[in-house]
């Protein structure tokens, strides 16, 4: 039985996706616990699993083997009690909605009533510091900002869990630094216990208190770095020596895991 810290616990998790050429190994022998308040980063080359584990913990795969539970319950019971907001590579906004409108739409499928869906729109909008942009349609945002709208529908509802499938990977290097920066803000405001993929060792190391490195054929974890890093982390903490140190082992898990044979 989990600890009641342990937000998302894997043992010995396999998935096998069986196609016409023969069966993939996505997934191997996964082992991993993501504490209560963890900003937990998985890191890798594509097709190394990464986003894959991330949708079986969102009840979006089933796995082939191992157990995983999600707040001590099955992926399937947590989406249906709603435990997590899920943000995607895209932000997804309905282009007819208002920002408004596509921050409510979870709260309508919940059922809450129009003041209580008002209330939390206003209170995530300002989380994300988009005061005012209520009333907009997504093509009136920039991509950073239509981005953090849909962090803000992810945080509408108050899961405790948040899974991010490299959200700001399409975005120019300075914007995706200020979404790191208010990430970071987002997450110490909120408490928020956080999985997020991407392909970015700077990224991985700024935001994490753990990176979870893995390979490719079959997937697996490599390497798990605990952060040493202080929780305030200004951006030019990427210049300094501990910085550095911890991006030299992600970079060196990275080597090590990856087959170059054809």
């Amino acid at each position: 039985m989990n600890a009641p810290s342990s937000v998302v616990s894997a043992k010995d998790l396999s998935l096998v996706f069986q196609t016409s050429d023969g069966p993939v190994h996505a997934l191997s022998n996964v082992d991993l616990e993501v504490g209560k308040g963890d900003f937990v980063s998985f890191i890798g080359p594509s097709g190394c699993g990464k986003t894959t584990f991330l949708r079986v913990i969102a009840d979006l795969e089933k796995h082939t083997s191992g157990d995983i539970t999600v707040n001590a319950m099955t992926p399937e019971n947590a989406r249906k009690d709603r435990s997590y907001g899920y943000v995607f590579q895209a932000a997804a906004l309905y282009p007819w909605r208002t920002i408004e409108k596509n921050i409510a739409l979870p709260l309508e499928i919940m059922g809450y009533g129009r003041e209580e869906q008002q209330r939390r729109i206003e209170e995530t909008l300002k989380l994300v510091n988009l005061t005012g942009f209520g009333k907009k349609f997504p093509w009136q945002l920039s991509g950073g900002m239509q981005q953090r709208a849909s962090i803000a529908r992810a945080l509408a509802f108050d899961a405790d869990l948040l899974l991010m499938d490299e959200p700001f990977g399409a975005l120019d290097e300075i914007v995706r630094d200020h979404l790191n920066e208010q990430l970071l803000k987002l997450w110490a405001a909120t408490n928020k216990t956080i999985c997020f993929v991407t392909h970015s060792i700077p990224e991985a190391v700024y935001l994490s208190t753990k990176i979870v490195v893995m390979s490719p054929r079959p997937g697996r974890v490599t390497d798990i770095i605990h952060s040493t890093l202080p929780k305030e982390r200004p951006l030019d903490i990427r210049e300094t020596p501990e910085f550095l140190e911890i991006a030299h082992r992600v970079r060196e898990g990275l080597k090590a895991g990856h087959s170059y044979d054809e």
